[in-house]
């Protein structure tokens, strides 16, 4: 059997243990690997020989990637868990014990364990590559370092970074890990070895104290300090949280109980909690999310076809989703884009949009003022069709008006080659309706971007009946390159993400008409696990933008999608939310990023006639805005609109927040139980009437009791 770590010995006592996992382009760590190490971490005990150990990877650009997330699935119990903590403890523990000098030199990602085994090591140096990065992500799978590094970092870096690592799952970069005492030193890659070995030859050095600032000094030193940081931790936790992730709450208990009782107190609480979080229902969503994206990110989208490179995009419209995609192309895909409007205060409106954004990379460090100018210099502007000819793709930004569509399509099918791809970033048009005035309706696709596009995940690409293959990949492969999560629907009115948002955002709207206030609504769909509540988002979005889709809606869909009259009293009262400052919130002009929560507009009760009454339970509010959704995603998947449960569950997390830790609506109607999910829909059918009517594929599957997974 191929190894995977192997020892080589040099001239001056200086030992290399090279990680190499065979057939995998990452390293990650597996449990199988913990006789292979212990082998080679007796041998080197008993070879007075070697002088200092080195750790490096064998892989050209990672370190150890972290864990395989697999072996986790695979545990039976918490017990199966615990024992996986536990042998990675005895493993890194005797390293650590080794009485010789252990360096470990860092290239590539070194997340989770990877910079567990890390820490163990007695010193770190690292390459100043930009892949190089260094992270406990745990949490964002719902789990904790299980390790040792709820106790090796913070006593490393300091209970306060460690905590701030640890519960955001944030990646560090090389600067900034030399800065914090995450890594003794930041070479270029070229020396990393030597270095290595330079410094396994000079011993052990005590790690330099870390910098504090004054006040975790003060706080840190002394137990009563200690409990202010872990209870501010806990407070800051549970608002963020809700209450629906229980990871962070046990992180938290790790390093407190390691600090004020010692290391071996810590790695035994460490492990229990590690375990009690691999078979938390949570932690199974999560990593359900982690695999359907790593497993989408091999498919091209159209089965068989390849993907055509692009080398050039065009953009029609210099707006705010214009100026996005434009800047997600250039910064991200780093794909010359042009950007056509048709006057200048559109282009220089895109121009200005994509330096801001690239600024703040110069102004946090990230990037020097050249790279940020080299980019920029990616994007042109033009107020007619000049140098548009070589695009690969064109973007379509414009005004929702199905003729100006039209009239852009023709342009462009006399602009552009033959082979150009016709990319609309339409919200609620149909696509095929679009592709009507093509004479090459093979290259017309929908490309649905949500704002802000530099912000959201998701992208749906949509295809009608004539959507050539080639155009399908080459479009989920440009997606991809922009940083994005593509899921390819089939057209229909509001595709799948705005048609299940809708019939959310209309309930909702039916509660606060029967007289929940606006606060307590938000309130109840943020306490489900929401990272905003829908009358916050109706406001970001624009009541305009709302009013605007839920005709077409109606129209091809039927009664179910009718958006409650009363709402068009507001845009006769001139409210189209954040945009023009008035809304269901209070918009303090010039006072953007105001620490206080928005207040709301009280006025706005007024004009749809109603005063608030008692509030309903939190719970009840939300099940009833929740289940509409659910319904319509099992109708969109019964429709042919999204191809899977997977690719539906993608969608609504990444796409409109759907609450992760649920694993997304299918997910959650597994959870639930179709029989249950029929009989809440059938309660509420009674009482409210026919848009609560289960869809026939949940009466099915209740009766057949069967789930998607």
């Amino acid at each position: 059997m191929e190894k995977t770590f192997n020892l080589t010995r040099r001239e001056d006592g200086i030992a290399i243990l090279t990680m190499d996992v065979p057939g995998e382009t990452m390293n990650t760590l597996k449990a199988e690997f913990g006789p292979e190490i212990s082998e080679i971490l007796s041998e080197i005990k008993g070879d007075s020989s070697i002088r200092g150990l080195v750790l490096i990877s064998g892989k050209k650009d990672s370190f150890v990637a972290g864990a395989d997330i697999s072996m986790l699935d695979a545990c039976q119990t918490a017990g199966d868990a615990k024992a996986l903590s536990q042998q990675g403890h005895v493993v890194f523990n005797e390293l650590e014990a080794l009485n010789i000098p252990v360096v470990a030199a860092i290239h590539g990602a070194c997340l989770g364990g990877g910079l567990e085994l890390a820490l163990a090591c007695h010193l770190r140096v690292c390459s100043d590559d930009g892949k190089t990065m260094l992270g406990v992500p745990e949490v964002q799978l719902g789990l904790l370092p299980g390790g040792g590094g709820t106790q090796r970092l913070p006593r490393l870096v300091g209970i306060t970074t460690a905590l701030d690592m640890m519960l955001t799952g944030k990646q560090i970069r090389p600067k900034q890990a030399l800065k914090m005492g995450l890594v003794n030193d930041v070479v270029p890659q070229t020396i990393l070895l030597q270095t290595a070995v330079e410094m396994a030859l000079a011993g052990k050095r005590t790690a330099k104290p870390v910098k504090k600032s004054l006040v975790n000094q003060l706080l840190e030193g002394t137990g009563f300090g200690r409990n202010i940081i872990f209870d501010q931790a806990a407070k800051q936790v549970a608002k963020k949280t809700q209450g629906n992730y229980p990871a962070p709450a046990k992180i938290i208990d790790c390093v407190r109980q390691g600090m004020a009782k010692g290391m071996q107190k810590g790695l035994e609480v460490e492990a229990s909690h590690f375990a009690e979080l691999v078979v938390s229902k949570e932690s199974e969503a999560l990593r359900s999310i982690f695999f359907a994206t790593t497993e989408m990110k091999k498919e091209t989208g159209a089965e068989g076809a390849t993907p055509r490179k692009v080398k050039k995009a065009v953009i029609l419209g210099g707006g705010l989703m214009g100026g996005g995609i434009a800047s997600v192309t250039t910064t991200k895909a780093k794909i010359p884009a042009r950007v056509k409007d048709i006057n200048e205060k559109g282009l220089s409106n895109a121009l200005s949009y994509a330096y801001k954004l690239l600024d703040k990379g110069v102004k946090r460090r990230h990037m020097t003022p050249a790279v940020r100018d080299n980019l920029m210099a990616l994007m042109t502007t033009t107020t007619e069709y000049k140098g548009v000819k070589d695009a690969d793709i064109v973007v379509e930004a414009v005004f929702e008006d199905l003729a100006l569509k039209h009239q852009m399509v023709k342009d462009i099918e006399r602009e552009c080659g033959e082979h150009t791809i016709f990319a609309s970033n339409t919200s609620s048009l149909p696509i095929g309706q679009i592709a009507q005035a093509a004479s090459r309706p093979e290259n017309v696709i929908g490309l649905h971007y949500f704002s802000p596009v530099e912000k959201m995940p998701l992208v749906e690409v949509i295809t009608h009946a004539k959507t050539s293959p080639e155009t399908i990949a080459t479009t989920v492969a440009f997606a991809r390159k922009q940083g994005k999560t593509p899921i390819v629907v089939q057209d229909g009115a509001g595709f799948y993400v705005n048609r299940i948002l809708a019939l959310y955002m209309n309930e909702a709207a039916q509660l606060l008409l029967e007289g929940q206030s606006i606060e307590h609504l938000d309130k109840a769909l943020v306490k489900f696990g929401f990272p905003v509540g829908p009358i916050t988002l109706l406001d970001e979005v624009g009541i305009d933008v709302g009013a605007k889709i839920a005709p077409i809606l109606e129209k091809e869909l039927g009664e179910r999608f009718k958006a409650p009259a009363a709402f068009d009293k507001l845009l006769s009262d001139d409210r189209k939310g954040r945009k023009n400052g008035k809304g269901f919130y209070q918009y303090a002009a010039g006072n953007k990023a105001s620490s206080k929560k928005k207040a709301v507009d009280e006025s706005v009760y007024a004009v749809l006639g109603i005063k608030p009454g008692m509030d309903k339970d939190l719970s009840a509010v939300a099940e009833r805005c929740v289940v509409q959704m659910l319904n319509e995603a099992v109708r969109c998947l019964d429709d042919g609109i999204i191809a899977s449960p997977r690719d539906g569950d993608i969608g609504a997390i990444f796409g409109i927040g759907f609450p992760p830790f649920l694993g997304g609506p299918f997910h959650y109607i597994d959870t639930l139980g179709a029989d249950n999910l029929v009989n809440i829909l059938e309660r509420y059918q009674a009482q409210y009437g026919d848009r609560f009517e289960p869809c026939p594929r949940l009466k099915a599957m209740a009766a057949e009791r069967t789930r998607f997974f």
